[in-house]
């Protein structure tokens, strides 16, 4: 039995996994209270299942970041003023950052939502970890070749168990000068960058592979959420996730769009261009996980070259976080002041803008942006216990920060790339049909060994927006 063609759509599977996970959540919380969770077994299955999707995230993560940053420094010595475009992208993610958080700041004054936060029902305690300015300065010297932490610990059963880390920053930065390495050394490093853009995509296809399970993941994640904190907990932090929301909603539907039309581009294109990976975003909650629709949406949507948006797109999945590290954290800061009743200060309030600013790379590119909070936290001296107070809308607020993410990470390559003019302006204004812009085949037997990847881009990021090439009866680039 085949089933209706609604039901496939990865937007409609996402849509029934929330209802169902909040549906789920409330029966796992009426099984039982939460300090006896070992007895619930439905409450158990939704953790495991939400916090199984995250470890598969994470475990792409590495070869993702290593082959995306070593792949998108070698496409730039196929790109002329290649020092110009890296020093512009930079310029303007920062620039992007600035007004994000400003924003943030401003909301976090006028809607005040740690005075709207109920004490009696929310509990917080210091995360595990947290970011620090010595930690974030110390994690840029890599300790090995993968940036690859080993810790040891007594488990349950009195034994000692390793667990196996990584740090994101040191994975930049070691990746980052194997690339531009490969790029200095020249003709003899040409096979080798050859292979690391041949493992990126074969990585890419087992992150298509997750990114299809996230209707899945979402149902535990929204679930577990449920049925740790209930609506009393959640209902407490309403204001907080009104007022995250309404951010996002400005940046995206003012802030964007005013900086598209300031520089020549179209905001109807804009929006229409960038929807899958919007979606994508959402639907995920993870910048590196929407990174290959996000290209292609960069490329062909806004006719970014392809060498510049292969550098571009990566570096922004892993840097550029206009939700994680500029909006939320700005928000969570103040309202854990008002939480806590602590008075800030102007300079602190400008040590927020910092942080945002500088300390994007911090967020990783995959869901949650703890280590950036708690890096705001210390910087401002607050109690580290207001990560915990947030612990109960993370699934909730992460959905929107990650959309945000990645429609500035395809808004700023077309933007620096029509200031240097080398955008295809006529692709980026031509129609979409199904989400994207339909090209004709100029290479029959070339494309077709493409055709398997660009289908899961189509079923996946542009299923969520309603894509579908077989309409066109051409591929998409």
């Amino acid at each position: 039995m085949r089933l209706p063609a609604w039901s496939r759509s990865f937007g409609v599977q996402v849509t029934i996994a929330l209802i169902a996970g909040v549906v789920l959540g409330l029966i796992a919380r009426s099984m039982g209270p939460v300090s006896e969770a070992q007895d619930n077994w439905l409450g158990q299955t939704l953790d495991t299942v939400g916090s199984s999707y995250v470890t598969l995230l994470k475990a792409a993560v590495v070869p993702l970041v290593i082959t995306a940053i070593i792949a998108s420094i070698g496409n730039l010595r196929k790109v002329t003023n290649a020092a110009r475009l890296a020093v512009s992208t930079l310029l303007w993610f920062a620039l992007t950052a600035l007004i994000a958080v400003i924003i943030g700041l401003v909301l976090g004054l006028v809607i005040q939502p740690g005075v709207h936060a109920d004490a009696g029902s929310l509990s917080g305690q210091a995360p595990d970890s947290q970011g620090s300015w010595i930690g974030f300065l110390t994690g840029l010297i890599p300790q090995n070749v993968l940036g690859l932490e080993v810790s040891t610990a007594a488990d349950d059963g009195g034994g000692l168990a390793s667990e196996v880390d990584f740090n994101i920053l040191q994975l930049i930065i070691v990746s980052g000068a194997i690339g531009i390495a490969a790029v200095k050394v020249g003709k003899a490093a040409e096979p080798f960058l050859e292979f690391v853009e041949a493992a990126l995509a074969v990585v890419q296809k087992v992150v298509w592979w997750i990114v299809r399970i996230a209707p899945i993941g979402t149902l535990g994640l929204i679930g577990n959420a449920v049925n740790s904190y209930g609506w009393s907990t959640m209902g407490s932090l309403l204001w907080f996730v009104v007022a995250v929301y309404i951010g996002l909603a400005i940046v995206f539907f003012i802030v964007y769009p005013l900086l598209a039309r300031a520089n020549g581009l179209s905001v109807r294109q804009y929006f229409s261009g960038v929807w899958p990976a919007t979606q994508m975003g959402f639907v995920s909650r993870s910048s590196i996980g929407t990174m290959p629709v996000t290209q292609k949406v960069t490329t062909d949507n806004f006719g970014v070259p392809h060498s510049y948006a292969a550098f571009a797109v990566p570096f922004g999945a892993t840097t550029k976080m206009d939700g994680c590290a500029a909006i939320y954290p700005a928000i969570a800061a103040i309202f854990v002041a008002q939480f806590f009743g602590v008075d800030l200060s102007l300079i602190q309030y400008l040590l927020i803008i910092f942080v945002a600013v500088i300390g994007s790379a911090a967020t990783a590119g995959t869901t949650g942006a703890t280590v950036m909070l708690t890096l705001t936290l210390s910087t401002l001296g607050l109690p580290l216990e207001g990560v915990g107070l947030l612990l109960a809308i993370e699934p909730i607020v992460d959905m929107g920060r990650t959309a945000l993410n990645v429609s500035g990470q395809a808004l700023i390559p077309a933007i620096v790339a029509k200031r240097h003019d080398i955008l295809d302006v006529d692709r980026f204004d031509a129609p979409r049909i199904n989400g994207y812009v339909p090209v004709e085949d100029e290479d029959a037997d070339a494309a077709s060994a493409a055709d398997d990847g660009e289908a899961e881009a189509d079923k996946a990021g542009g299923s969520a927006a309603g894509a579908g090439a077989e309409a066109t009866g051409s591929r998409l680039r």
